[in-house]
Protein backbone atom coordinates (compact mmCIF):
# COMPACT_ATOMS: atom_id res chain seq x y z
CA UNK A 1 0.00 0.00 0.00
CA UNK A 2 1.62 3.29 -1.11
CA UNK A 3 2.17 5.46 1.95
CA UNK A 4 1.17 8.58 -0.01
CA UNK A 5 -2.43 7.29 -0.08
CA UNK A 6 -2.51 7.01 3.71
CA UNK A 7 -0.89 10.41 4.17
CA UNK A 8 -3.40 12.03 1.81
CA UNK A 9 -6.26 10.51 3.79
CA UNK A 10 -4.71 11.65 7.06
CA UNK A 11 -4.25 15.18 5.76
CA UNK A 12 -7.85 15.43 4.59
CA UNK A 13 -9.20 14.07 7.87
CA UNK A 14 -6.93 16.27 9.93
CA UNK A 15 -8.24 19.35 8.20
CA UNK A 16 -11.82 18.55 9.20
CA UNK A 17 -12.96 20.84 12.03
CA UNK A 18 -13.99 18.84 15.09
CA UNK A 19 -13.95 18.94 18.81
CA UNK A 20 -11.05 16.92 20.20
CA UNK A 21 -12.24 13.39 20.96
CA UNK A 22 -10.56 10.58 22.88
CA UNK A 23 -8.81 8.13 20.60
CA UNK A 24 -8.81 4.37 21.21
CA UNK A 25 -5.60 2.58 20.20
CA UNK A 26 -5.51 -1.22 19.98
CA UNK A 27 -2.01 -2.61 19.48
CA UNK A 28 0.14 -5.71 19.61
CA UNK A 29 1.57 -6.61 22.98
CA UNK A 30 5.11 -6.28 21.62
CA UNK A 31 4.37 -2.59 21.01
CA UNK A 32 3.25 -1.83 24.57
CA UNK A 33 6.38 -0.04 25.76
CA UNK A 34 7.01 1.88 22.55
CA UNK A 35 3.45 2.91 21.67
CA UNK A 36 2.64 3.82 25.27
CA UNK A 37 5.40 6.42 24.95
CA UNK A 38 4.19 7.50 21.51
CA UNK A 39 0.59 7.86 22.75
CA UNK A 40 1.73 9.89 25.75
CA UNK A 41 3.80 12.18 23.52
CA UNK A 42 0.84 12.62 21.17
CA UNK A 43 -1.53 13.48 24.01
CA UNK A 44 0.90 16.00 25.47
CA UNK A 45 1.53 17.61 22.08
CA UNK A 46 -2.05 17.81 20.80
CA UNK A 47 -4.14 17.70 23.97
CA UNK A 48 -6.00 14.61 22.74
CA UNK A 49 -6.40 11.75 25.24
CA UNK A 50 -5.52 8.26 24.01
CA UNK A 51 -6.77 5.06 25.62
CA UNK A 52 -4.60 2.04 24.89
CA UNK A 53 -5.24 -1.69 24.87
CA UNK A 54 -2.46 -4.18 24.13
CA UNK A 55 -2.53 -7.90 23.44
CA UNK A 56 -1.98 -10.61 20.81
CA UNK A 57 -2.81 -9.09 17.43
CA UNK A 58 -5.16 -11.89 16.36
CA UNK A 59 -7.19 -11.59 19.54
CA UNK A 60 -7.24 -7.79 19.21
CA UNK A 61 -8.59 -8.14 15.68
CA UNK A 62 -11.32 -10.45 16.96
CA UNK A 63 -12.30 -7.90 19.60
CA UNK A 64 -12.67 -5.28 16.87
CA UNK A 65 -14.72 -7.67 14.73
CA UNK A 66 -17.23 -8.25 17.54
CA UNK A 67 -17.76 -4.55 18.03
CA UNK A 68 -15.29 -3.21 20.59
CA UNK A 69 -14.42 0.41 19.91
CA UNK A 70 -11.00 0.82 18.35
CA UNK A 71 -10.03 3.78 16.21
CA UNK A 72 -6.44 2.81 15.37
CA UNK A 73 -5.11 -0.76 15.24
CA UNK A 74 -1.36 -1.44 15.20
CA UNK A 75 -0.71 -5.12 14.47
CA UNK A 76 2.44 -7.25 14.62
CA UNK A 77 1.68 -8.44 11.12
CA UNK A 78 0.06 -7.11 7.97
CA UNK A 79 -2.53 -9.89 7.75
CA UNK A 80 -4.83 -8.91 10.61
CA UNK A 81 -5.31 -5.26 9.57
CA UNK A 82 -5.72 -6.35 5.94
CA UNK A 83 -8.47 -8.73 7.04
CA UNK A 84 -10.29 -5.75 8.55
CA UNK A 85 -9.66 -3.69 5.43
CA UNK A 86 -11.01 -6.44 3.17
CA UNK A 87 -14.12 -6.62 5.36
CA UNK A 88 -14.72 -2.90 4.82
CA UNK A 89 -13.83 -1.98 8.40
CA UNK A 90 -11.22 0.66 7.55
CA UNK A 91 -8.02 1.32 5.67
CA UNK A 92 -5.72 1.66 3.95
CA UNK A 93 -3.10 -0.45 5.75
CA UNK A 94 0.39 1.00 6.18
CA UNK A 95 3.63 -0.76 7.08
CA UNK A 96 5.03 1.24 10.02
CA UNK A 97 7.73 -0.92 11.65
CA UNK A 98 9.64 -4.16 11.35
CA UNK A 99 10.85 -6.66 13.93
CA UNK A 100 12.53 -10.09 13.89
CA UNK A 101 12.72 -13.23 16.00
CA UNK A 102 15.38 -14.07 18.56
CA UNK A 103 15.90 -16.95 20.94
CA UNK A 104 15.62 -16.25 24.66
CA UNK A 105 17.24 -18.89 26.86
CA UNK A 106 17.64 -19.72 30.53
CA UNK A 107 21.17 -19.09 31.89
CA UNK A 108 22.16 -22.75 32.12
CA UNK A 109 21.27 -23.62 28.51
CA UNK A 110 24.34 -24.22 26.34
CA UNK A 111 23.33 -22.44 23.15
CA UNK A 112 24.73 -20.21 20.43
CA UNK A 113 23.56 -18.98 17.05
CA UNK A 114 25.31 -21.84 15.26
CA UNK A 115 23.96 -24.45 17.70
CA UNK A 116 20.43 -23.04 17.98
CA UNK A 117 18.72 -25.55 15.67
CA UNK A 118 20.37 -28.52 17.37
CA UNK A 119 19.34 -27.19 20.78
CA UNK A 120 15.74 -26.68 19.62
CA UNK A 121 15.66 -30.24 18.29
CA UNK A 122 17.19 -31.77 21.41
CA UNK A 123 14.56 -33.93 23.09
CA UNK A 124 15.52 -32.50 26.48
CA UNK A 125 14.93 -28.89 25.41
CA UNK A 126 11.55 -27.45 26.32
CA UNK A 127 10.91 -25.11 23.41
CA UNK A 128 8.41 -22.31 23.97
CA UNK A 129 6.56 -20.19 21.42
CA UNK A 130 3.54 -17.97 21.35
CA UNK A 131 0.25 -19.24 19.92
CA UNK A 132 -0.07 -19.25 16.10
CA UNK A 133 -3.10 -17.48 14.61
CA UNK A 134 -3.86 -15.70 17.87
CA UNK A 135 -0.41 -14.10 18.11
CA UNK A 136 1.76 -13.41 15.03
CA UNK A 137 4.87 -14.21 17.08
CA UNK A 138 3.72 -17.83 17.06
CA UNK A 139 3.11 -17.70 13.31
CA UNK A 140 6.61 -16.34 12.74
CA UNK A 141 8.09 -19.08 14.96
CA UNK A 142 6.27 -21.75 12.95
CA UNK A 143 7.51 -20.09 9.73
CA UNK A 144 11.04 -20.47 11.14
CA UNK A 145 10.31 -24.16 11.74
CA UNK A 146 9.22 -24.48 8.10
CA UNK A 147 12.62 -23.16 6.99
CA UNK A 148 14.55 -25.54 9.25
CA UNK A 149 13.99 -28.81 7.42
CA UNK A 150 12.54 -30.21 10.66
CA UNK A 151 9.14 -28.51 10.68
CA UNK A 152 7.06 -31.46 11.89
CA UNK A 153 9.38 -32.29 14.78
CA UNK A 154 9.65 -28.69 15.97
CA UNK A 155 5.94 -27.93 15.66
CA UNK A 156 5.10 -31.11 17.55
CA UNK A 157 7.35 -30.24 20.49
CA UNK A 158 6.67 -26.50 20.62
CA UNK A 159 4.96 -25.41 23.85
CA UNK A 160 2.49 -22.65 22.96
CA UNK A 161 2.78 -20.80 26.26
CA UNK A 162 1.74 -17.22 25.48
CA UNK A 163 -0.57 -15.21 23.27
CA UNK A 164 -3.54 -17.58 23.19
CA UNK A 165 -7.05 -17.00 24.50
CA UNK A 166 -6.41 -19.47 27.34
CA UNK A 167 -2.74 -18.72 28.00
CA UNK A 168 -1.77 -18.25 31.63
CA UNK A 169 -1.14 -14.59 32.37
CA UNK A 170 2.08 -13.44 34.07
CA UNK A 171 1.94 -11.48 37.31
CA UNK A 172 1.21 -7.77 36.91
CA UNK A 173 4.23 -5.84 35.71
CA UNK A 174 6.25 -8.86 34.58
CA UNK A 175 7.48 -9.60 31.08
CA UNK A 176 5.60 -12.70 29.86
CA UNK A 177 8.82 -14.12 28.40
CA UNK A 178 11.03 -13.51 31.42
CA UNK A 179 8.26 -14.97 33.59
CA UNK A 180 7.86 -18.11 31.42
CA UNK A 181 11.57 -18.85 31.70
CA UNK A 182 11.88 -17.78 35.33
CA UNK A 183 8.96 -20.03 36.32
CA UNK A 184 10.67 -22.98 34.58
CA UNK A 185 8.02 -23.52 31.92
CA UNK A 186 10.56 -23.58 29.08
CA UNK A 187 14.31 -23.66 28.50
CA UNK A 188 14.31 -21.70 25.26
CA UNK A 189 11.65 -19.36 23.91
CA UNK A 190 11.29 -17.85 20.44
CA UNK A 191 10.03 -14.29 20.59
CA UNK A 192 10.63 -10.89 19.02
CA UNK A 193 14.09 -9.49 19.60
CA UNK A 194 12.48 -6.37 21.12
CA UNK A 195 10.66 -8.58 23.66
CA UNK A 196 13.88 -10.44 24.41
CA UNK A 197 15.67 -7.17 25.24
CA UNK A 198 12.89 -6.14 27.65
CA UNK A 199 12.91 -9.61 29.25
CA UNK A 200 16.65 -9.45 29.85
CA UNK A 201 16.30 -6.03 31.46
CA UNK A 202 14.07 -7.78 33.99
CA UNK A 203 16.33 -10.86 34.26
CA UNK A 204 19.90 -9.97 33.21
CA UNK A 205 21.04 -13.62 33.34
CA UNK A 206 18.84 -14.58 30.39
CA UNK A 207 20.60 -15.20 27.09
CA UNK A 208 19.54 -13.55 23.82
CA UNK A 209 20.43 -15.77 20.86
CA UNK A 210 20.48 -14.40 17.33
CA UNK A 211 18.74 -16.56 14.71
CA UNK A 212 21.00 -17.95 11.95
CA UNK A 213 20.52 -16.17 8.63
CA UNK A 214 19.20 -19.35 7.01
CA UNK A 215 16.34 -19.49 9.54
CA UNK A 216 15.77 -15.77 10.06
CA UNK A 217 12.17 -14.58 9.95
CA UNK A 218 11.19 -10.93 9.73
CA UNK A 219 8.00 -9.39 11.07
CA UNK A 220 6.21 -6.58 9.25
CA UNK A 221 3.88 -4.46 11.42
CA UNK A 222 0.72 -2.96 9.91
CA UNK A 223 -1.31 0.10 10.91
CA UNK A 224 -4.96 0.81 10.08
CA UNK A 225 -7.46 3.52 11.00
CA UNK A 226 -10.92 2.03 11.44
CA UNK A 227 -14.12 3.36 9.89
CA UNK A 228 -16.01 6.03 11.82
CA UNK A 229 -12.84 7.02 13.69
CA UNK A 230 -12.63 10.71 14.65
CA UNK A 231 -10.15 13.00 12.84
CA UNK A 232 -7.84 12.76 15.85
CA UNK A 233 -7.33 9.06 15.05
CA UNK A 234 -5.81 9.98 11.71
CA UNK A 235 -3.57 12.46 13.48
CA UNK A 236 -2.41 9.70 15.84
CA UNK A 237 -1.67 7.43 12.86
CA UNK A 238 0.33 10.22 11.26
CA UNK A 239 2.20 10.77 14.54
CA UNK A 240 3.15 7.07 14.64
CA UNK A 241 4.43 7.34 11.06
CA UNK A 242 6.22 10.65 11.67
CA UNK A 243 9.94 10.92 12.50
CA UNK A 244 8.96 11.61 16.13
CA UNK A 245 6.95 8.40 16.46
CA UNK A 246 9.39 6.36 14.42
CA UNK A 247 12.29 7.53 16.57
CA UNK A 248 10.56 6.14 19.66
CA UNK A 249 10.02 2.80 17.92
CA UNK A 250 13.69 2.76 16.92
CA UNK A 251 14.72 3.41 20.53
CA UNK A 252 12.89 0.21 21.50
CA UNK A 253 14.70 -1.81 18.85
CA UNK A 254 12.20 -1.78 15.99
CA UNK A 255 13.35 -1.20 12.43
CA UNK A 256 11.61 2.12 11.79
CA UNK A 257 12.15 3.03 8.16
CA UNK A 258 10.80 6.58 8.47
CA UNK A 259 13.54 7.70 10.88
CA UNK A 260 15.62 10.26 8.95
CA UNK A 261 19.29 9.42 8.49
CA UNK A 262 22.14 11.85 8.93
CA UNK A 263 24.01 12.92 5.81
Amino acid sequence: MPRRILLAAIFCAAMTPATAQEVSLFAAGSLKAALSDVARDFSETYGTPVTTSFGPSGLMRERIEVGETAHVFASANMGHPRTLEEAGRGGPVALFARNRLCGLARPEVQVSTDALLDVMLDEDTRLGTSTPQADPSGDYAFALFDKSGHAEALKAKALQLTGGPDSEMPPEGRSPYAWVLDSDQADLFLTYCTNAVLARREMPALQIVQIPDALSVGADYGLIVLDSAPPEAWKLALHILSPAGQSVLAEYGFDAAAVPTED
